[in-house]
């Protein structure tokens, strides 16, 4: 049985490797196909430490971090995933912006995904914040890496009252698994309106 535990700020700081682990290993499968690197997820981890805003949600099986989920208030994110946002003239301060949901695979398909969505549109309530939104990279069908029982994680978000909005989009550049260097990745947002 996992233990979900949501946290905010400095206490943050002593999870710091163990979330960098565990963001590479997962973001390592495909869509993301992710080669990620240490000292770069420890950096950007920060962005959620000093938020006074954010949150992330830890999954537990006993004192070992298995999942983890990040949430933060679109206004102080980078202006790449503002961009949109603000050609479309969302009220960017109105958004809370989740940053990732990852699992070891071995404990998918338990409710922590669910669990993941309900702890940051929670934070995201008692903070005041009218929308909640997310992107996701997209990939072709016929991708060379695609498993072939891959299922992508529409209808689980649908299933969430999440609305795809293909008219917002941006790029995030990471250096993919077989790449030399960083390259460009499209990725789409997802959105919802908070009761």
């Amino acid at each position: 049985m996992l233990r979900l535990e949501r946290l905010s700020g400095e206490v943050l700081l002593k999870h710091l490797p163990d979330l960098a682990r565990l963001r590479i290993k997962v973001f390592r499968e495909f869509p993301y196909l992710y080669e990620g690197e240490m000292a770069y997820e420890e950096r950007y981890l920060q962005t959620y430490i000093k938020s006074k805003d954010s949150v992330v949600v830890l999954a537990w099986d006993g004192d070992q971090i298995v999942g983890a989920s990040t949430g933060i208030p679109l206004s102080e994110e980078t202006p790449n995933v503002q961009a949109p946002f603000v050609t479309a003239s969302y009220p960017i301060d109105e958004i809370f912006y989740c940053g990732e949901s990852v699992l070891l695979s071995e404990y998918r398909g338990q409710g922590a995904g669910v669990a993941f969505f309900e702890h940051r549109e929670a934070h995201a309530k008692e903070y005041g914040y009218k929308y909640i939104c997310f992107c996701a990279v997209q990939r072709s069908e016929d991708h060379p890496l695609r498993p072939a029982d891959y299922v992508p994680l529409n209808q689980f978000w649908m299933n969430r009252g999440y609305q795809i909005q293909p008219q917002l989009q941006t790029e995030f550049s990471w250096k993919e698994i077989g790449e030399e260097t960083e390259s460009p990745k499209p990725m789409t947002f997802w959105m919802k309106e908070l009761a």
